[in-house]
Parts: C-alpha cells; sequence; structure tokens
C-alpha cells in the first residue's frame, strides 16, 4: 500500500519531470501499480521499488524537441501524447473549416451583388469571434487556468492544451483583420470571372479559412482544456 507521503514524493519526482499535471496523474497510476508489482513480486521496500521504477522510465522522461508546438524542451512521453492528440483537433478544426468555405462559397452564389455579399462576408466571420468571446464569457471561472504561464505550484501545467491558450489573442486580432475586409475579390473571381487580381481573391479566401480554423482549434483546445481541469479539481482543492 503506497502511503499519502510516498505519493507526495512520486508527484514531487513527477513534477520535477516537467509533466503538466494531467499527464502527470496518469503516469503516476501507473508507476503506483508497478512500484506495487515490484515491491509484491521481489519483496523489497518502497525506495527500492520506486528506483526500478524511475530507471524503466527514465526513457520516457528524456527531453526533447517539438518546435511544431513547443519553443522549450519537453518529455519524450509529452511529445507522443501531444502529438496524437494535437494531430486528432487539428484534423477536426480542418474539417469544421472546410464546412465552413462550403458556406463561404454558397453564400458567394446566393449573394445578388459584390454589397450584399460583404454583409454575408462579414455575417459569417462575426459568427466565429462572437461564438470565441461568448464561450470565454460564459466559462470566467476558468479565467486563471488559461494564462499560460499559470502553473501548479509555479513549476508546471495543468494540462497538455494549457499552451495553446496563448492563441487567443492572434485569435482575436485575425479574425478582426478579416472583418475588416468585405470579401470583394473573392466575389468578383467567381460571378465576374476576374482574374486580373487573383492573387488578392486567393488570399480572400485562404486568410479567412485560417483565421477560422485557428479559433476552432483554440475552441478544441480550450473545452478539452477545461474537461482536464475539472477532473483535477478535487485534487487542487486539497492542493492549495
Amino acid at each position: 500500500m503506497i502511503t499519502v507521503e510516498q505519493e507526495i514524493l512520486m508527484t514531487d519526482y513527477l513534477i520535477a519531470q516537467k509533466l503538466p499535471l494531467d499527464i502527470l496523474f496518469e503516469v503516476k497510476d501507473h508507476m503506483i501499480s508497478q512500484i506495487q508489482d515490484i515491491q509484491i513480486n521481489e519483496n523489497i521496500s518502497f525506495d527500492e521499488a520506486f528506483c526500478k521504477t524511475k530507471e524503466s522510465w527514465k526513457d520516457e522522461f528524456k527531453m526533447t524537441s517539438y518546435y511544431t508546438f513547443y519553443f522549450e524542451k519537453i518529455p519524450v512521453i509529452v511529445k507522443k501524447i501531444v502529438k496524437e492528440r494535437y494531430t486528432d483537433i487539428l484534423k477536426k478544426s480542418f474539417l469544421l473549416g472546410l464546412i465552413s468555405f462550403a458556406v463561404t462559397l454558397i453564400l458567394i452564389f446566393l449573394a445578388d451583388n459584390a454589397e450584399t455579399y460583404a454583409s454575408f462576408f462579414r455575417a459569417q466571420n462575426c459568427m466565429f469571434l462572437l461564438a470565441l468571446l461568448f464561450i470565454l464569457a460564459t466559462n470566467y471561472k476558468m479565467r486563471p487556468y488559461i494564462n499560460k504561464d499559470f502553473k501548479f505550484k509555479g513549476q508546471t501545467f495543468y494540462t497538455i492544451y494549457q499552451k495553446n491558450i496563448g492563441l487567443l489573442i492572434v485569435c482575436v486580432t485575425s479574425m478582426a483583420q478579416v472583418i475588416n475586409q468585405d470579401g470583394k475579390y473573392a466575389y468578383s473571381l467567381l460571378r465576374m470571372g476576374d482574374v486580373d487580381h487573383i492573387y488578392p481573391s486567393l488570399f480572400t479566401f485562404i486568410f479567412p479559412f485560417s483565421a477560422q480554423v485557428l479559433i476552432i482549434f483554440f475552441l478544441f483546445n480550450f473545452f478539452e482544456h477545461k474537461k482536464a481541469v475539472t477532473k483535477l479539481q478535487n485534487y487542487l482543492k486539497r492542493a492549495h
């Protein structure tokens, strides 16, 4: 049986390995089970079993680079989990972005003129920005946890999604720039066959699409972050 003091010792060790709290508890559960098995099978003390367990995990805790999402080095196990979960979120974000892009094309052909499409264009993109702000406003209790520098005991992030919360400013500023446009080049290209402004037309398609995907990606991260923090809530209350 693992005592409270031994469990605290394990938690402190895993914090030192730079594991976000959500991954930390998953790993700790595996390590506790492993330690207990070693103690039973080899009839040794907790300290000896803990040393053997740490040795078996050392390759997972080695620091590695993952510049796609992290400027600093992270443990190998974190990279594996982040790569799998972020890839899944990116796929979902891109798919929903394509659906929105299809709506954009429909709106172009529904509009009677460029002025009407400009209204459609701004309304469509305003919906993304308003949805983002509404979700943040209705989840105000999460405010401390959406700070990318807010760390458990000042040492480790609460979840693997916390780093991406810093995308909020990029999301808002990017979408504000999109809304400030009118989408006329996209309308002129598809409805009037204007190929003289092909590059501005492509930009009018690509930039809003990218901003929409970014907001969707942020929101997926936010909800996963919130879900993970909620699961950790009981422990966090005891820890504080």
